[in-house]
């Protein structure tokens, strides 16, 4: 009694029907986005789609993610986007016109698509909406949850008005299982599915099959209508034995005659190592039968492959096919991510008996600073010169130890440094390097390929950076990996210090200064040959000083010896004063030749005799005069303005131009700041100011500034009388309190160029370079030549294409060129990018050598003309370019007569008979056991059914019925769409 007068056992549980289940939250979200999407209400008013259009259209979708319960799924709209045309008849849309769904099952235009959802394969529809499981949540499976998802749907459209059919995915996601509805004004539409491993022996041809389509319209009328029959055979062709991939074998008379490094070093390994194309699909279709046209059952078939009225084909290319090319910058890209010197990559033991050899340091400098001893002609060999770094490692190691093969480093040296093969004197050596490196600067300026190599910063084709990216990409590709390129590496640069003591010219290189818009290494090695040049130049001013000197002594002699009685007259001319006309020792001394010839003519005019020596004891003191400058004079005398010899500017290289800003950035903006950057910048503002004094004695700053920058002299309009030069001033920038320019010129002494310290000490500025090029790692060597790989591959492809004649990678190469001079401009960074566009290249390689397969196998010449050779080019073309390719004049046309002929020689391979003799175009397929079909079993054969009947009853509508059936080896797949009268059943 005590429970039952308890207050809360009078409480029971209440169950408000009135709120919304899960089941109704769902029906109502997918209304919701029905609505969201607009497609409420009939489209029955569209065209037809055209012929092809669900091939060469654009098809869009819209997704958006909906739950049932815990349940998530995903909602997609498909439909093809149609360009709106205007009609100047507006076509009044029935309110009880049938759904637009409905209207595509009949239609004939598009009946086997070649790239479409398998949706619009099998139903011909231009638009459906499609629900299926979320990313990770289980498949539908059960029956029950089936029927509760077609039920959902059901009302959905109901409620909502929608006539565009919605599919929901059932069963695992592999068998792509779908059940559908579509419903219109008092017509209704099921889409219903069979999915079987195996194909049931009575369903096995298309009487069978036509059996199944008759039932399912449930006997109402006797006879049908008149049913539409479609069908298509697959075939395929996977067998090339007849036809040997066209891959160049290599050149073995060149390999075995001794001249790989110049033949095989210079171009860069193209094309597929396999067959690229791996299977050929055959698609023979029968449009538009009707059931008493054709036969076939199990006993008998009409359906022969050489009489189908059409033919396509399509290809399937192999998958990541060995490409040479992609392989090779693929392996040197690899090269970017390893961090070992090249001291860890060879070993420390060489290394370090090498730091012995060069441990003397005194010995280094002394030969650094004292002039370069002439070579003997004997020493000038091959041996000599070119391997002289091979030499202290065979000391070292064994010849068998080596990373790089002694004859493949000697053909490798060979064709970087071929002047090393000129084993004449040393003046012929290096008149021949400099001849090339002019004509290479010429070539360079009238090639067509220099706005590529400006757009990657690469270097141009003809200079040693762009051989020797071939020559690392190579060797690290075939002889050795990373130990090979770092052995390559170091014979390089001690190359290049044995051409600098020796004062040889690097070959391959234009003269000048470093070009800024070439890659850093190139600048690098054109700083070096620019040491090379100012040291020659020095040199041969030594040698011709030194002949001048001796013959001045011998005539002064023969003088003395003559006319010992006319000295007395003539002024003489002691060995001291000769010294003080050279200035300081030759080591200092410009490189021009026109200094020293301007100094000794100066010269010669003060020792000559001269009876009005004290008149032009001005001009006796003017020393490194070039030439009058415009007819001026100076402005405090009479005597002409003379241009004076100056030191040239000293040549860097992009690196250091960066280092310089840096230095100067981090001087502020403070006036001492500002004072001393304006001083290190004007250095050679000043050498030129004392070349200037020393040209133009008794000269003013306003007569530099009127040879030197006329803007900043203002000339004033009054003209002085007997035609005196016109007056004028400094500009007012000048005249600033403090100017940089009065400051050097009252700094300034009076020197001439050639007594002057050297702007640019080329010795240290060498010893800088060869140092920056020992240390670096095969990496960054790597990073370095990056730029020139990559523009010797897009020359390739173009080389390469250009033969093929192949217009969408012409298209691709282009955006590649544009889009690789944005990924490598420096610094390079992004290595992701990189490799992408390395993939891009392999692509463009890989469809070049699919274009150069099919036209082998499909006999396309490119010297022949005609008809039939046009056509053929095209079809090989249209076959790399779209999904499907129809044949024209099927299996009688010359492509399909070739075809034909590719599946019988795969035929008769695969029999292991003989093949027989070219087979006429009429032949036919023969029964009997003993002869081989010309046709192997179809891979594939697809059967679409399709006619307009009244159901469910006899009365009810006429309305769109189709059966989609698919048959292959291990696949059995029904799709049919019934449509029933919801109004008169």
């Amino acid at each position: 009694m005590a429970a039952d007068s308890d207050p809360e056992s009078d409480v029971f549980e209440i169950t408000d029907f009135t709120t919304a289940s899960e089941w109704e939250r769902f029906v109502s979200r997918v209304e919701e986005v029905l609505n969201d999407w607009k497609l409420i209400g009939n489209a029955a008013g569209r065209l037809p789609p055209k012929k092809g259009v669900y091939t060469s259209g654009t098809w869009e979708e819209k997704t958006q993610d909906i739950h049932f319960a815990d349940f998530k799924f995903c909602i997609t709209h498909h439909y093809l986007k149609q360009a709106c045309e205007d009609h100047d008849e507006k076509e009044e849309r029935e309110e009880d016109a049938f759904p637009l769904a409905m209207q595509d099952l009949l239609c004939m235009n598009n009946d086997f698509p070649a790239r479409a959802h398998c949706l619009v394969r099998w139903y011909g529809l231009r638009e459906f909406v499609v629900i299926v499981p979320g990313t990770n949540c289980e498949a539908i499976i059960s029956e029950s949850k089936c029927s509760l998802l077609l039920s959902s749907i059901s009302i959905s459209l109901a409620n909502s008005g929608c006539q565009v059919p919605i599919f929901v995915q059932i069963q695992q996601k592999w068998r792509r299982m779908y059940a559908g509805e579509c419903q219109g004004p008092g017509v209704r539409t099921d889409f219903e599915m069979v999915h079987l491993r195996k194909v049931p022996n009575q369903y096995n041809h298309l009487s069978g099959l036509l059996d199944i389509f008759k039932s399912k319209m449930s006997g109402n009328l006797s006879p049908l209508p008149p049913i539409n029959i479609a069908i298509r055979f697959t075939y395929i062709l996977q067998d090339w034995q007849q036809y040997s991939w066209p891959q160049q074998p290599p050149d073995f008379d060149t390999l075995l005659g001794g001249e790989v490094g110049g033949v095989e070093f210079g171009k860069l390994p193209f094309g597929a190592c396999e067959e690229p194309i791996s299977e050929l699909h055959l698609a023979t279709t029968w449009p538009q039968l009707t059931e008493g046209i054709v036969v076939d059952n199990d006993v008998y078939s009409d359906l022969d492959p050489l009489q189908a009225p059409h033919w396509s084909v399509r290809v399937r290319a192999a998958e990541n096919p060995q490409c040479l090319l992609g392989d090779i910058l693929s392996e040197f890209f690899k090269l970017c991510s390893r961090n070992e010197s090249t001291e860890e990559v060879l070993g420390r033991r060489l290394a370090e008996e090498d730091g012995k050899e060069n441990s003397d340091i005194s010995t280094a400098l002394s030969k650094l600073t004292e002039p370069a001893a002439t070579v003997p002609i004997s020493k000038l060999s091959v041996s000599n010169m070119v391997h002289s770094a091979r030499k202290h490692i065979r000391r070292h190691r064994h010849i068998n130890e080596s990373p790089l093969n002694t004859s493949i480093l000697n053909s490798v040296l060979l064709y970087l440094f071929p002047d090393a093969a000129v084993e004449k004197s040393s003046e012929n050596r290096k008149t021949i390097a400099a001849q090339f490196n002019a004509f290479g600067k010429a070539e360079q300026d009238n090639s067509c390929d220099d706005n590529l190599f400006l757009q990657l910063k690469s270097a141009p084709t003809d200079s040693l950076t762009y051989r020797l990216a071939l020559c690392v990409c190579l060797v690290n590709y075939n002889y050795g990996g990373l130990r090979a390129v770092a052995h390559l590496w170091q014979e390089f640069v001690l190359e290049l210090r044995y051409r600098f003591e020796n004062n040889y010219l690097i070959y391959g290189l234009p003269g000048g200064p470093p070009d800024l818009r070439c890659c850093l290494l190139h600048q690098k090695i054109q700083m070096l040959n620019c040491c090379i040049e100012r040291r020659r130049l020095r040199d041969e001013a030594r040698k011709a000083q030194d002949g001048y000197r001796e013959r001045k002594v011998s005539t002064g002699r023969q003088s003395v010896q003559t006319t010992p009685e006319s000295s007395a007259g003539i002024p003489s001319v002691s060995p001291s004063t000769r010294e003080v006309s050279p200035g300081k020792s030759w080591d200092s001394w410009s490189d021009s030749e026109e200094e020293f010839f301007e100094c000794l003519s100066d010269q010669g005019e003060m020792e000559a005799p001269n009876p009005g020596r004290e008149k032009d004891s001005i001009k006796n003191k003017a020393e490194g005069r070039l030439h009058p400058h415009n007819n001026l004079t100076l402005l405090n005398s009479s005597e002409p303005l003379y241009i004076p010899v100056t030191q040239e500017p000293a040549p860097m290289t992009e690196d250091l131009l960066e280092e310089q800003s840096e230095v100067l950035a981090k001087l502020g903006t403070t006036a001492e700041g500002s004072h001393l950057r304006a001083r290190m910048q004007s250095a050679c503002l000043l050498s030129d100011m004392e070349s200037f004094k020393a040209a133009n004695p008794g000269c003013v700053l306003e007569d530099f500034v009127r040879w030197y920058s006329p803007r900043d002299y203002v000339l004033e309009e009054a003209v002085g009388d007997e035609g005196n030069p016109v007056k004028g001033q400094l500009s007012s920038r000048m005249k600033i309190p403090g100017n940089m320019w009065v400051e050097a010129w009252e700094t300034a002494r009076v020197i001439p160029a050639h007594r002057q310290r050297r702007l640019f000490d080329d010795t240290k500025e060498a010893e800088k370079v060869l140092h920056y090029l020992a240390v670096q790692k095969p990496a960054d060597l790597t990073r370095h030549l990056l730029p020139c790989v990559l523009h010797a591959a897009i020359l390739k492809l173009k080389e390469e294409e250009s033969v093929e004649d192949i217009p969408a990678v012409k298209r691709n190469i282009k955006q590649a060129a544009c889009q690789a001079s944005k990924l490598l401009y420096p610094p390079i960074q992004d290595y992701k990018k990189i490799e992408d566009f390395i993939n891009q290249l392999m692509a463009m390689e890989t469809f070049i050598t699919q274009a150069r397969s099919l036209k082998t196998k499909f006999a396309v010449c490119e010297g022949e003309k005609g008809e039939g050779a046009e056509e053929l080019q095209k079809f090989v073309s249209s076959l790399l370019e779209e999904t499907e390719v129809v044949v024209i004049g099927a299996g009688q046309g010359p492509a399909g007569s070739i075809i034909h002929r590719l599946f019988v020689s795969a035929q008769r391979a695969a029999h292991l008979t003989q093949l027989e003799e070219d087979l006429s175009p009429d032949r036919k397929l023969t029964g009997g056991s003993h002869k081989v079909s010309d046709f192997p079993p179809p891979a594939g054969r697809e059967v679409l059914v399709r006619t307009c009947v009244p159901r469910p009853a006899p009365y009810s509508k006429a309305l769109p019925q189709r059966l989609f059936c698919v048959m292959m080896r291990e696949e059995f797949r029904l799709a049919g769409a019934f449509s029933s009268d919801t109004s008169f059943f």
